[in-house]
């Protein structure tokens, strides 16, 4: 049954176009290590405050229950764009760097080639962290001046403007397609470990400044909405911000907004990114037909820093056990709205229980423009938790897969989490005496109470079911 419905949907399938006028835009913005707690419409206590965020949530729909499909960023990165779990590809644990190689496999469908085929224009603009293939002269020295390839123009997208990985992963440089705007040719020396402002040593170009990137995200990626809304075509942009993932580097007029630091000051400035593409996408006239999809790639990392929450009192995770990295909730259930004012949304201003995972939004886009596809590898669409009833389960899930830094699974099918280890699979350094731990999720969503040895048939069945996805 499991393989029935989760088959893999080739290239074959994209071929259908529907009519122009039913053609949503689609904005894909994914923050990254942004905590379930960070966001003010998701956590009534939160110490930061994202109107922006917020207006996305009173257009559309919040889900309380809403996953990223691992609990760091490339393998978030992945599934989000291939509805394909990352353990599938040849990235078993961690995560890349900024000059590793390709990750996506050639001639995988992704969102953008779905909806490039769809006779959408393309582009991702932002942090890109799966990989592209540098031209290497010896050791790890690279010919800069020499084309890079397989980087995001070869899975779909019309135009890439961003960085090859995170801010703290050299070569820190602006690339548009396949060059470097300015090369690499100076050295940064990095600094700042175990803090938010750390970063790696490295290649930097001379005019790069780690400060200015946001706010630079924000003005090319509004620009290139406005160029799109004046033509008669429709648009998909995904924007992978690089916040506030450290270096928690904002803007001088951002610093102190927040009132609880650097980390604070950073979300908020990510909450001021997200609003200027919602300005833009109002003052062209496109935000009613835009379908908004806001999630972020994990969950914070902020939750060490026991200081932080002692002297702020803000909860980056909420109330959730554990940090990014871990199987436990605070490593992967994060803010998920998604927004499309025009009216195919039926529960504007609602939350959905529910659980979705970012594994789904390439079935649930692909259900959207081909409404007779449901699902895509591991991926089934939720499309009727927008249209309908938010009580109503999705019967073609049968559950989901969440993965840790280290390579460790847990299952989540209804009510019950099973994790395959004693530990968080993370940087969290709990240990249970038990061979692995069952969480019953809707008595105890913080994790608190291990009930592995009481219900030894729940243990059983989610193992069985674990495996047979794994195995298929």
């Amino acid at each position: 049954m499991l393989l029935k419905l989760l088959l893999p949907i080739t290239s074959l399938a994209l071929t259908t176009i529907i009519c122009a006028e039913t053609k949503p835009n689609v904005v894909l913005i994914l923050a990254d290590d942004l905590g379930y707690g960070d966001v003010s419409s998701y956590n009534p206590e939160s110490k930061i405050q994202t109107p922006n965020i917020d207006t996305l949530a009173k257009d559309g729909i919040s889900f309380t229950d809403g996953h990223s499909n691992s609990s760091v960023c490339t393998p978030t990165r992945y599934g989000t764009l291939t509805g394909r779990y990352a353990w599938r590809s040849r990235l078993k644990k961690g995560v890349l760097f900024g000059y590793s190689s390709h990750l996506i496999e050639p001639d995988r469908v992704t969102m953008a080639s779905l909806l490039k085929k769809a006779g959408y224009n393309t582009a991702c603009i932002g942090k890109w962290h799966l990989g592209m293939d540098f031209v290497k002269i010896k050791g790890n020295q690279y010919d800069f001046n020499q084309p890079i390839k397989n980087g995001p123009n070869a899975v779909g997208f019309d135009y890439f403007l961003g960085i090859s990985a995170s801010l703290d992963m050299p070569p820190y440089a602006l690339i548009e397609n396949d060059k470097f705007l300015q090369n690499p040719t100076d050295h940064h020396p990095g600094g700042g470990k175990g803090k938010v402002g750390f970063t790696r040593p490295g290649e930097i170009s001379p005019d790069f400044k780690h400060v200015d990137y946001l706010p630079d995200l924000a003005r090319r990626a509004s620009g290139w909405i406005a160029e799109q809304a004046k033509l008669d075509k429709p648009f998909f942009l995904y924007m992978p911000l690089p916040s506030p993932h450290k270096p928690a580097f904002p803007s001088p007029e951002f610093k102190g907004k927040s009132g609880i630091g650097d980390y604070g000051d950073y979300v908020v400035e990510t909450d001021w990114a997200v609003g200027q593409v919602i300005k833009t996408l109002k003052e062209t006239g496109a935000y009613e037909n835009t379908l908004i999809i806001f999630t972020s790639d994990n969950g914070s990392f902020a939750v060490p820093d026991q200081y932080f929450v002692a002297q702020t009192g803000h909860k980056v995770n909420k109330h959730f056990r554990g940090q990014k990295t871990d199987l436990y909730e605070g490593g992967h259930r994060v803010p998920f709205i998604l927004s499309w004012p025009q009216g195919y949304i039926a529960n504007k201003g609602k939350t959905s229980s529910q659980t979705i995972c970012s594994i789904d939004l390439l079935a649930t886009v692909k259900n959207i423009i081909h409404p007779e596809e449901q699902t895509h590898e591991d991926g089934v669409s939720f499309n009727a938790q927008l249209t309908g009833d938010l009580t109503a389960e999705n019967t073609k899930k049968l559950a989901t897969i969440h993965h840790s830094v280290s390579g460790l699974f847990a299952i989540r099918a209804g009510k019950w989490k099973l994790i395959e280890t004693n530990g968080s699979g993370g940087r969290t350094r709990d240990k249970v005496k038990t061979k692995g731990q069952l969480f019953n999720m809707e008595d105890d969503p913080s994790e608190t109470t291990n009930l592995y040895e009481s219900h030894p048939e729940v243990v059983e069945k989610l193992s069985v079911m674990l495996d047979e996805i794994r195995k298929k």
